[in-house]
């Protein structure tokens, strides 16, 4: 029982290790991409910084695509324990106002937008000259719009979407309320703040829709 406990304890012990430094390295990552963009920034930097071997980083992302991949995908769930789609689901089945759900999802694009948003244009930017990068912007984009439809659809089969207004139209709006361009704007540069921007947007959303 002695050996198998020490063997339960090794492998804990590994597996927080490796944790740390999946943090570590993805926090150099985003530091080194959003300060000297895509193409300038190597695995070599990242991996200094982070105090790991290239070949770490390598072996846990593939490279710098895989990087960005992965702090995309940080950037949807969010940094809560249940993730942002599933606490929108929960918020748009149970909440019997509409505009307590559009203005929730307000707050939502609020929560995420720090941290996705910066990703999102770094993307944008790379796919100009990299088809890794201009990929992984299609998908995103395809993501973002499918996960709007399906919002728009909610507000559909509830009720709630003003005469009018289609699950397409609904689609629409939803998506260029969420976008990082938007967030770019009124955030990044005309200085929001993260609760001004999630109020204007939910408040937006709002009038566009119901």
């Amino acid at each position: 029982m002695a050996v198998k406990s020490k063997r339960s304890y090794d492998a804990s012990r590994r597996r927080e290790q490796a944790a740390r430094t999946r943090d570590a390295i993805l926090g150099a990552a985003r530091r080194q991409f959003l300060e000297r963009g895509y193409a300038a920034t190597t695995v070599a930097r990242i991996a200094a910084e982070a105090d790991a071997s290239v070949e770490t980083v390598y072996k846990a992302f593939g490279g710098k695509a895989g990087l960005v991949r992965a702090l995309w995908e940080l950037g949807l769930a969010g940094r809560r324990h249940v993730p942002a789609p599933e606490r929108s689901d929960t918020l748009s089945s149970t909440a019997t106002d509409p505009v307590v759900v559009l203005k929730g999802w307000g707050r939502f694009v609020a929560e995420l937008s720090p941290e996705g948003a910066p990703i999102m244009l770094l993307i944008r930017s790379a796919a100009a000259t990299d088809a890794e990068m201009a990929a992984l912007w299609d998908e995103a984009e395809r993501q973002r719009r499918d996960r709007m439809r399906h919002n728009a659809r909610r507000l559909r089969d509830r009720g709630w979407l003003r005469e009018g207004i289609s699950v397409a139209t609904a689609t629409d709006v939803l998506w260029t309320y969420s976008s990082s361009e938007l967030y770019d704007l009124l955030v990044l540069r005309s200085g929001w703040s993260a609760r001004r921007f999630g109020e204007f947007v939910g408040d937006a959303m709002v009038a566009a829709l119901l």
